[in-house]
């Protein structure tokens, strides 16, 4: 059982493939990126994976009726992806993405959402998993199923506490930062209201009251997750400690619901493992008219 780590070495995960035996370990490429980086995820993940690993698709296994990005599916369909991926209810689950720590921690916090706590990142992600020395596959990947010994199958079941929603973020802000915290992992610059919004129709700027930590500041170059002490830094400089452990509830928000479940995992291996993530993030917040929205790089 991974999860009061949220992440996980290459070196671990080596060994836990290699030893693999009454706990089943299932490996899952969650890459995901910007419509303005021109790239694909599922092409990439055919192109190089690591070995054994199924493509866990955050653009599919979503709400396809709401016109925000990749809104969380219901429990059901959510059920339906992790089973057709092969994983059963008592699997250890390592996620991870081509960028080294990014859109895994959107799926890790999925998991976490529905109910399944024996989840982890792996820290570094792709480009750690080479520098490890770990087998990588190519080519169309083998049809995803479930051993044939006997394997509980996957239940999905909602945890409502670990979601925001507009409504929730807005009771939040009301209440300031004394009693309550919203903290943004977007870029400084965007956060400003000083760089262009990547999606068409949606304002610059940011929430009155929100904090600033950008997903840069808890990961080192290697895109790892920075050492205690440092994250507690990144947290305490931005004017945000109340989301350490032993503070004010806490909600991340992004763009798009992506970069927010760094923050939320950094927070995780803290050991503050309640903050919520704001699903509709930016996206739903700046294109909307009748949300405020600040500039500058505080209110």
């Amino acid at each position: 059982d991974v999860a009061p780590e949220g992440a996980v070495s290459a070196q671990w995960l080596r060994g836990a493939l290699a030893a693999e035996g009454a706990a089943r370990v299932r490996v899952l490429d969650a890459s995901w990126f910007l419509p303005t980086e021109g790239r694909d995820p599922r092409a990439e993940h055919t192109a190089k994976r690591v070995t054994g690993a199924k493509f866990f698709d955050i653009e599919a296994i979503s709400d396809r009726a709401n016109p925000l990005p990749h809104m969380l599916p219901g429990a059901p369909e959510f059920q339906d992806a992790v089973r057709a991926l092969g994983v059963g209810q008592g699997d250890c689950v390592v996620v991870y993405d081509a960028k080294g720590l990014f859109s895994a921690a959107r799926a890790w916090w999925m998991f976490r959402v529905f109910g399944h706590d024996n989840v982890a990142v792996l820290d570094g992600g792709l480009p750690a998993w080479e520098a490890a020395g770990g087998e990588t596959e190519t080519g169309e990947a083998a049809e995803a199923h479930a051993s044939p010994e006997a394997v509980e199958p996957f239940v999905a079941t909602y945890d409502a506490s670990l979601v925001a929603d507009l409504a929730d973020v807005q009771v939040a802000l009301a209440k300031g930062s004394a009693d309550a915290l919203v903290v943004d992992a977007r870029g400084a610059g965007r956060f400003a209201g000083e760089a262009p919004e990547p999606r068409p129709g949606v304002r610059a700027g940011h929430m009155p009251g929100a904090a600033n930590v950008p997903m840069t500041a808890v990961l080192g170059e290697d895109k790892r997750i920075l050492d205690e002490a440092d994250v507690r830094a990144a947290f305490e400089g931005a004017g945000a400690a109340g989301a350490l452990p032993g503070g004010v509830p806490a909600i991340a928000s992004c763009g798009t619901g992506v970069t927010a479940c760094v923050l939320a995992l950094a927070l995780f291996r803290l050991g503050r493992t309640d903050v919520a993530v704001y699903d509709g993030s930016w996206s739903e917040w700046g294109a909307r008219e009748d949300t405020a929205v600040a500039t500058g790089s505080s209110d």
